[in-house]
């Protein structure tokens, strides 16, 4: 029996990972929602090639633009999530939310009630949102499955096992593409050098954020919530060859590691096949040869200085929604060539101390809407701050 598939974000990097996927195996999925935020083109071919039945833009003006386009090829245009499932009730044996950023979390609330399995390539969701995620999860007995490489590892080594039992979880860095670089070489350095990851093709926003190694911070604080674990359990160790994913020290001595390929598909595609399927990836064959003279190094914080936010704590409060924004708009600054790369990692840090941020540090958002608040927020500030 083919099991549905409801994608969100399907014309990214992720979206169209999970589709190549599928498409090498239609006779056991079947995609029944695609999403996109205003790329109508790709959304469109997809559609057809795929035969979907429903699809959403987010943007307003690109919905309104092409609800014609879509309906004349019989495929029904939605703006939201919620507009979707107050005709159909379909419910999919999982949802991959592959959304990027912030912008992820409401879809993932709106869909968990129809999904049997939700899988999220997004860390910036699990980050703002986790409390709210968890309850509607709980609520409607959804599955849960993390799709970055990291924690996927770290959710397939830990099945069947306490908490209790677990020393320390290490979480394995490329160091990105200025690991080997002079702290004084890289201050003012072009975003075009930045974005060229050693080893994964993405997008420009995180590949920026390997670069000042900003998405291990996010991943430590992600795995501290989706696993319920102390913040000093989880060690960042930079691994340039990126084929170890995630190290699991247990009490009893026992050290678990889980290696792969640098292909978001094996992730992917693992989640998306149920118990009773076996999925065989083309890329199975164990790369031995790349572990010999494995080189371990510890990060040094001069040459990543945001390694020191991992010093906050985080219990699901405003500070979390402020990291995740200023972030966010630090690196489009950056990107934009507003900021320089040194700019980028001091401003952070220094924002990050302002009082009109940290009063909120104690105090928890009650709803999707007030995280919204505090991300417009925080980008007017940034505007502010920076224009003087």
């Amino acid at each position: 029996m083919r099991k549905n598939i409801f994608l969100l974000g399907s014309t990214g990097s992720i979206g169209q990972t999970t589709l190549n996927i599928i498409k090498k195996d239609k006779k056991n999925f079947r995609v029944k929602l695609l999403t996109t935020y205003s790329n109508v083109d790709k959304l469109y071919k997809q559609a057809i090639q795929f035969k979907v039945d429903d699809v959403v833009i987010f943007n307003k003006d690109e919905y309104v633009k092409n609800i014609k386009k879509f309906k004349l090829k019989k495929i029904n245009v939605f703006s939201s999530i919620v507009d979707v499932f107050k005709i159909n009730k379909k419910k999919s044996h999982i949802t991959i939310n592959a959304i990027s950023g912030i912008d992820g979390l409401e879809p993932s609330l709106n869909i968990i009630k129809y999904s049997s399995n939700l899988a999220i390539a997004n860390k910036e969701s699990i980050i703002c949102g986790w409390n709210f995620l968890k309850q509607e999860l709980f609520k409607n007995k959804t599955g849960f499955i993390p799709l970055d490489s990291e924690h996927f590892s770290i959710w397939s080594l830990l099945k069947n096992v306490k908490n209790k039992n677990i020393n320390k979880i290490y979480l394995t860095a490329s160091g990105g593409p200025f690991l080997n670089s002079k702290i004084n070489k890289i201050k003012n350095i072009n975003p075009k050098y930045a974005l060229r990851h050693p080893n994964w093709k993405m997008g420009k926003k995180i590949s920026i954020d390997s670069a000042t190694m900003m998405n291990k911070i996010f991943e430590v604080i992600e795995a501290t919530k989706i696993f319920e674990l102390n913040i000093k359990q989880i060690e960042i160790l930079i691994h340039p060859k990126s084929y170890l994913h995630a190290i699991i020290n247990f009490n009893n001595g026992l050290t678990k590691l889980l290696a792969h390929d640098t292909s978001m598909s094996i992730p992917i595609a693992n989640a998306m096949y149920p118990n009773d399927k076996t999925y065989n990836h083309p890329k199975n064959k164990f790369k031995y040869e790349i572990l010999n003279g494995i080189n371990f190094i510890k990060p040094d914080i001069k040459k990543f200085p945001l390694l020191a936010i991992l010093n906050y704590k985080f219990n699901n409060t405003y500070l979390e929604i402020i990291l995740v924004s200023l972030n966010d708009a630090l690196v489009k600054k950056y990107l934009e060539y507003k900021i320089s790369y040194f700019s980028l990692q001091s401003i952070m840090i220094k924002l990050l101390k302002k009082p009109y941020f940290t009063k909120y540090y104690s105090t928890k958002p009650r709803n999707i809407n007030d995280i919204k608040t505090m991300v417009d927020r925080v980008n007017i500030y940034v505007n502010k701050y920076l224009s003087k």
